[in-house]
């Protein structure tokens, strides 16, 4: 070919070349943005952080390799004898009647095993077919006879899975199975168990939000499960125990509300001092076969529920189990998911002998993603808000003493491969490359680099990646961090915020998370401070930060949830009741009084607190909902409200996630009082 020829064909590719660049690039996902706010502090990563279950149907529960396995997953809590067995074991001479009792699983042998881990242990004692007395003696051979120094002990497992709400799968030899029953019980087995070692802790069984049977009240109780039980044993106890399955890989953003009600069933029903009841997440897992239980997606749920609930300050989550052995077998993403609840291979086969698991101890997805839930947040270190703008990409985020951080992010994607971009308010990291761990589909390790930037980083399809930056600058002379704040005289409007003194602090600033953003709300020389023009029945949650004398800030003190109420006084007031509740909808009443001038004609509106809250249908009104905005109009016949009279209208709500009640109405156009 003649050059002037070979020229213009090498022109022409290349001018095909660049028109057609465009296309080549059109499928490239935009940079995802990841926001991370030191200053929006949440709860400490405690010590007994990340646990999980033992079972005495497994053989090699005691095995030196199963301990070595756990410890280097960063385990640190290990529960004891397992699930629903835990209601018909008799630890004295390790027998379940009705239950596959393993050799080598006795209660010394798991033990050994607790200790070979470096964990702590967490006993259920057998409240279904057990006694106050057997209890007392387990904790007299544990931490009398045997020193080993035992601190957590649940009264039961599942116990309202006993038959008195309909299902029967929790061994109950009680003629009575009300919560009344078991919260009687609760208190013997808390008298006799602190009768030999005081020290121990007490933790009794809550159902958890939206997960059945909560919300329900069988008849011939005095109301839920959990009202009656906090009610007459939350005296006795220092911690209650929740279980979640929630049955899908997305479901963490029902944790914060999970939390905040059951605490606010605390605080209303335990009576004095209730502030001192940790919440303990016993049994987790993602309750889904069908997505992959012994595969990457639920690996990466795993991690997401982890960091939720530890941020939320649950005390401990304990992974269903350890060994679970073989169950229905699928292809998932590329590989075999063997429907196994476990952490690590029993090596088990299909009843057909067709399939088989990997040898005995091979670690699931799972494993890994409670090692690298180890790595990223240790005890001692604080959560912090992270959050991205994808949503199949999660982040969180933790400060840890010496003032580095570390930020989690989970890229669900089963196919695309995300640049992230990453943001920091009240942290500057030092420069060059971070130390990046990483855990992608199908790894049978967490890798160790230094690769991208403290603000640039790529998320392989279905990963887990852990960046640990450190600060520009020395984290030296700073101020102590507040202590836990508290209110009073909430309001409406306003609350008065109160922290204890710390040193070095010459001033303190007060600051609300808005979702990962920080507002600060008002800074002052003394410890209180009064917060004004608030929203009516809005839940907050501050931090408080000390400023010392040449400027530097402290860490965030830890967080406080506070709700504002309606105002004190109104032309009008709603009572709403919750009738009758079947856990996943409820049967809603509203009382209307009218306190001002009659009225021929009224129009109530409210708006859902939650997206998976929504209007089923109504009665004695014409109800209609828009987006969340929920209406409710009088019809002909009872349009007249004269003063001081009152009406009463009916609503089917549905829910799917943690029921979180409204409690702000208008009547007219004004917020009315909320009784």
């Amino acid at each position: 070919m003649p050059k002037t020829l070979l020229r213009a064909a090498s022109a022409i590719l290349l001018t095909l070349t660049v028109l057609n660049a465009p296309a080549a690039y059109a499928d490239e996902p935009a940079p995802v943005a990841v926001t991370v706010n030191a200053r929006a502090a949440l709860a400490t990563v405690p010590e007994t952080g990340i646990g999980t279950n033992h079972a005495i149907w497994d053989t090699h529960l005691g095995s030196d390799e199963t301990a070595d396995k756990l410890k280097d997953a960063g385990v640190k809590l290990l529960r004891y004898p397992g699930g629903s067995y835990s209601d018909i074991y008799h630890w004295a001479d390790h027998t379940a009647p009705g239950g596959y009792v393993a050799p080598n699983t006795d209660f010394d042998t798991f033990m050994r095993g607790v200790r070979r881990t470096g964990a702590q242990a967490m006993v259920t004692a057998n409240y279904g077919t057990g006694t106050a007395e057997e209890a007392a003696a387990w904790v007299r051979h544990a931490n009398v006879t045997k020193g080993y120094g035992i601190k957590y002990w649940e009264i039961g497992n599942e116990n309202y899975g006993n038959g008195h709400y309909g299902a029967a799968w929790e061994a109950d030899d009680h003629p009575d199975k009300s919560p009344a029953e078991y919260a009687r019980h609760v208190v013997s087995y808390a008298d006799a168990m602190k009768a030999v070692d005081p020290t121990i802790k007490i933790g009794a069984v809550l159902t958890t939000s939206a997960n059945w049977p909560d919300g329900i009240v069988a008849a011939g109780d005095a109301g839920t499960w959990n009202q009656v039980v906090l009610s007459t044993a939350g005296r006795k106890i220092d911690f209650v125990i929740l279980h979640w399955y929630p049955g899908a890989l997305d479901k963490t953003s029902h944790v914060p509300d999970m939390i905040q009600l059951t605490r606010e069933q605390i605080a209303k029903y335990a009576g004095p001092g209730s502030e001192r009841i940790g919440i303990a997440m016993t049994e987790f897992n993602t309750g889904s076969s069908s997505a992959g239980t012994t595969t990457q997606p639920g690996a990466l749920a795993a991690a997401d529920a982890y960091a939720t609930l530890l941020a939320n300050g649950v005390f401990t989550v304990d992974w269903w189990n350890v060994r679970n052995g073989i169950g229905p077998v699928k292809e998932v993403e590329g590989h075999t998911d063997y429907g196994d609840f476990g952490l690590l291979s029993s090596a088990t086969c299909t009843s057909d002998g067709t399939v088989c698991e990997p040898a005995l101890n091979t670690p699931f997805a799972p494993y890994y993603a409670l090692q690298m839930m180890s790595r990223f947040a240790r005890p001692g270190d604080q959560f912090v808000r992270a959050a991205a703008d994808e949503p199949k990409v999660a982040a969180h985020a933790a400060r840890r003493p010496n003032g580095d951080l570390a930020v989690l992010l989970i890229n669900t994607s089963s196919d695309t491969s995300y640049p992230a971009t990453i943001d920091y308010s009240g942290f500057t990291p030092a420069s060059g490359a971070p130390t990046v761990l990483t855990h992608t589909n199908g790894a049978t390790a967490i890798t160790t680099s230094t690769t991208g930037t403290a603000t640039t980083q790529t998320l392989p399809p279905l990963s887990l990646t852990t960046i640990v930056l450190r600060p520009a600058s020395p984290q030296t002379g700073l101020p102590d961090p507040p202590g836990r704040p508290t209110a009073s005289d909430i309001t409406d409007k306003t609350a008065t915020i109160s922290w204890p003194a710390t040193s070095q602090g010459v001033k303190y600033e007060i600051h609300r998370q808005n979702g990962v953003i920080s507002e600060q709300l008002g800074e002052t020389t003394g410890t209180s401070f009064t917060v004004n023009n608030l929203k009516p029945g809005t839940r907050y949650t501050v931090n408080v930060i000390a400023r010392g004398s040449g400027g530097a800030l402290s860490w965030s003190s830890p967080p406080l949830t506070f709700t504002t109420g309606t105002p004190a006084t109104s032309s009008c007031s709603v009572r709403l009741a919750n009738q009758n509740d079947w856990a996943s909808g409820y049967v809603g009443a509203i009382e209307i009084t009218n306190h001002g001038a009659p009225m021929n004609g009224w129009t109530l509106t409210f708006t859902w607190p939650r997206r998976w809250q929504s209007l089923g249908s109504g009665w004695s009104a014409t109800w209609s909902q828009t987006g969340s905005d929920v209406k409710a109009v009088n019809e002909p016949g009872n349009g007249s409200l004269p003063t001081d009279a009152s009406t009463t209208i009916g609503f089917v709500g549905n829910y799917s996630g943690p029921n979180v009640l409204p409690t702000v109405f208008t009547l007219n156009g004004t917020v009315c009082r909320t009784q």
